[in-house]
């Protein structure tokens, strides 16, 4: 049986669940400040009964996006790790593979969803496919989540044989002057090949600049 308080906890929870963007995953972690867990655990299950939300995965739900063409959408598997992540308070990025792609430094698109995490190496289902995400050091997690990390994760991917002058200048034209300085300073966290890269690009920019 409700109390009035459960009731209270209940209705802030599902007041916050339909702010949620349609289609976004979310951790319900957000909404521990409302209330006692057991209360908000349980308005969670409610809504999800209800079909206000749904289950994504332990921790994680979304607001079904309905399309008139193929009825529910599936969240990305992006967003869902992104959700987790927050569920878990992990540190979750993309692998080196797919930032290379993405950055355009490589054609070749990764045949399994990778991602590097601060937390244990596991195999997560996400829809219809698995995602892995795999424990990686703090040095190798460093700048994560912003464009400058993503490089840095790329460059490490393609590997020393592979990243030339014109590789760092491609990197520079795709995330800009300041984010790339912030790159270029992160000596502390690069392989001792990526520094003399970076050198070497000083040293052929001031040549071209005298």
């Amino acid at each position: 049986m409700y109390t009035l308080s459960d009731m209270n906890v209940t209705e802030s929870v599902r007041a916050a669940a339909l702010k949620q963007p349609r289609g976004e995953p979310f951790a319900t972690a957000r909404f521990l400040g409302l209330g006692p867990r057991a209360a908000v655990d349980q308005a969670v299950s409610r809504l999800a009964r209800e079909g206000v939300i749904t289950r994504v995965r332990r921790g994680v739900y979304v607001r079904p996006r309905q399309s008139r063409l193929v009825g529910v959408v599936p969240p990305s598997a992006e967003a869902v790790v992104r959700a987790i992540a927050e569920s878990t308070g992990e540190i979750i990025v993309p692998h080196g593979a797919a930032a290379a792609h993405a950055l355009g430094l490589t054609t070749q698109v990764p045949l399994r969803l990778t991602f590097r995490t601060s937390g244990r190496s596991r195999d997560v289902r996400v829809n219809k496919s698995v995602v892995s995400l795999r424990h990686a050091s703090q040095r190798q997690l460093a700048l994560a989540n912003t464009p400058e990390g993503a490089a840095l994760a790329a460059l490490r991917y393609l590997g020393k044989d592979a990243v030339t002058v014109r590789t760092l200048m491609q990197v520079k034209t795709r995330i800009g002057y300041k984010r790339f300085e912030t790159l270029r300073q992160a000596t502390g966290v690069m392989p001792s090949w990526l520094i003399d890269m970076f050198w070497h690009m000083n040293e052929e920019t001031r040549a071209h600049s005298r």
